[in-house]
């Protein structure tokens, strides 16, 4: 059984100029791109979660419908992968319509196809997607890093709350520099 690496959400919308996480994008593409690169070396494949609704917004979870909230629409720059992240051909892509990777997506066909019963995940928000797709993921036995270098939220006190809720029993809260030492192990 082997390892991929899932980054939920690096998505432009979420990263909009004066935004919480604009002030974060940098680091953050720096530290997914430098993790994503090693995985790929160690042909850990590497699985880009993005969400994506159209723009009537059927398909949107309900508050987004309630409050009209136009983000990452389908054909906008905004729903696109963050630019300067470094997504490869032989990657994975995965199209989400709710917190949870997993929730109505092929995401655990691919898994159980690449037999992957271990995940580092990367991406935000730590509260929302992020937390739902690790809870959703050791519901289903497997053992999760939470790449912390890679990950964040628009709200740091979230931020924080979520990973001290998460660390222990559901995944292990590891920076780049220990994920990469944990993977060289294998």
């Amino acid at each position: 059984m082997g390892w991929a690496l899932i980054i939920i959400d690096m998505q432009e919308d979420f990263f909009e100029e004066g935004g919480v996480l604009s002030q974060k994008r940098n680091i953050l593409t720096k530290n997914i791109n430098d993790l994503s690169s090693f995985c790929r070396g160690k042909d850990i494949p590497v699985i880009w979660v993005r969400q994506e609704f159209h723009e009537d917004l059927h398909d949107a979870f309900l508050i987004m419908r309630k409050r009209r909230i136009q983000k990452t629409i389908k054909g906008t720059i905004g729903c696109q992968i963050l630019e300067g992240l470094k997504k490869e051909p032989e990657d994975i892509e995965v199209l989400k319509k709710r917190y949870s990777a997993f929730f109505r997506t092929e995401l655990d066909e691919i898994l159980d196809n690449m037999n992957i019963n271990k995940i580092i995940i990367a991406g935000i928000n730590t509260h929302a997607c992020v937390r739902m797709t690790t809870i959703d993921a050791y519901q289903r036995d497997m053992e999760i890093i939470l790449a912390v270098d890679c990950i964040n939220s628009y709200d740091e006190n979230f931020h924080k709350d979520s990973l001290r809720y998460l660390s222990g029993y559901i995944a292990e809260i590891l920076d780049n520099k220990d994920v990469i030492h944990r993977i060289n192990q294998i």
